[in-house]
């Protein structure tokens, strides 16, 4: 990923040299595995030890592979380069090398799951505090970008936090998914490697033995796990797209925060645009492009091929890099996100209590009158105001079908905002607890 989008603690899983060194590790945890069973000797076992505060080259590996043309193997000879080639000669015994990469591969997104989970957790936070921030400013509601019925910002953001909330659940779940290892050898029999090796470097990673593979780990785990980045990442795309609206110059209910210093345009200097969450609606298109390859990583040739291989080099960084830079640059925005309430109220009154028709439409039918007649009745009321933003209370007050059935003072209760907010409070409950 470029830096552009990448954040230091992420990029760095990902990095060769950590890579390498998950590689060591799996090879010196299988050695002291074997080494109890008696299969290598003791000392070669702690001989592997001696590399572990090396440095592994990763250019003098690159170099040993442009003549291997096998990683692993380019890998193993420039640890026996440290360790001593008699001392190496058990390394990777009975293994393949599939143990390692695909081992490595889930101790990786491991470690990305535990940054992503902490970055959810962190937008989270900031949902919640706007969430009750702003519990009961009201706004007007919308169903296909047009007014419908008043809700609060708070709302807003409370249902935000139970969409990121249930991705937090995914996330863990994705983690879970995704924690095994397999050390079985050539097409999972382990035939030439006892299965208590895998168990004893599985413990040691934190990972769970893979119950049974053939030459990798089954792909329909890390199908999965990409999908839930694509979930979030969809998430994420959902409350910028909302944010993006809210900042519209037409709409102005709420803005990205505009520093000091900031241009807007190289043309225009009044322009304030959402970059930032323009930009977030792209970066969930990115992570969302890993899924679909993800999911046709499934279906490999027999015991092992590698056509998944590749896939994985670019899908693993990328995606979890941009994820998490996603994460954490949304929960800038919310946290900072500038709210203007008045414009709320503005916009809601645009066409003077027109947002209220339903509460009369209900009165009408508990009056007495038939649905269809009482939908005519205030539909063409409301048309008027569409019309010639009049006032919609003022058009049934002159309206004499309406006079009919409902009283002045009815008419005037149906216009009271707090009908609307009155259960809040429960939601908020349901939310984020009593």
């Amino acid at each position: 990923m470029i830096p552009r989008y990448s954040r230091p603690e992420m990029v760095s899983i990902w990095e060769p040299a950590t890579k390498f060194r998950i590689w060591y590790e799996i090879e010196a945890h299988a050695c002291d595995a074997m080494a109890d069973l008696g299969v290598i000797p003791r000392e070669n076992a702690e001989a592997v030890w001696k590399a572990k505060d090396v440095e592994f080259d990763v250019a003098r590996i690159d170099e040993i592979e442009a003549v291997t043309k096998h990683d692993v193997i380019a890998f193993l000879t420039h640890l026996a380069e440290h360790v001593g080639s008699e001392e190496a000669r058990f390394v990777h015994q009975g293994m393949t090398s599939s143990d390692v990469l695909d081992t490595c591969f889930n101790v990786q997104l491991v470690r990305a799951s535990d940054i992503l989970i902490k970055d959810i957790e962190g937008l989270l936070a900031a949902l919640k505090r706007r969430a009750y921030e702003h519990k009961d400013t009201v706004r007007i509601g919308r169903s296909h970008g047009i007014h419908a019925e008043p809700t609060t910002m708070g709302l807003t953001f409370a249902r935000f936090y139970a969409e990121m909330d249930r991705n937090l659940s995914r996330m863990r779940d994705a983690r879970a998914e995704i924690a095994t290892g397999a050390i079985s050898g050539a097409v999972g029999t382990f035939a030439n490697i006892d299965p208590a090796v895998e168990e004893h470097v599985c413990d040691k990673l934190g990972l769970v033995p893979e119950p049974i593979s053939t030459q990798v780990i089954p792909r329909d785990r890390h199908a999965a796990f990409f999908a839930t980045l694509g979930v979030i990442a969809s998430s994420i795309e959902n409350i910028a797209i909302e944010i993006r609206h809210m900042q519209r110059t037409e709409v102005l209910e709420g803005a990205e925060f505009f520093s000091m210093g900031q241009k807007g345009s190289s043309a225009m200097p009044h322009k304030k645009n959402p970059v930032l969450t323009e930009n977030l609606t792209g970066l969930a298109r990115m992570v969302r492009a890993a899924v679909i390859p993800a999911m046709e990583n499934v279906a490999l040739w027999h015991e092992r091929d590698i056509s998944h291989s590749s896939v994985e080099r670019m899908i693993g960084p990328d995606a979890t890099i941009t994820l998490d830079f996603a994460l954490a640059r949304l929960t800038g925005v919310i946290d900072k996100m500038l709210i203007f309430p008045e414009n709320m109220l503005e916009n809601m009154n645009k066409f003077p209590g027109l947002v209220m028709s339903q509460r009369v439409l209900l009165a009408l039918t508990q009056a007495g009158v038939s649905r269809e007649d009482a939908y005519t009745f205030v539909q063409r009321n409301a048309l008027k105001v569409w019309e010639h933003r009049t006032d919609f209370k003022t058009e049934l007050l002159n309206d004499p079908d309406v006079v009919k059935a409902l009283s002045p003072e009815q008419i005037e209760e149906k216009f009271d905002l707090g009908y609307h907010t009155k259960h809040v409070d429960t939601i908020f409950a349901r939310v984020f607890g009593a």
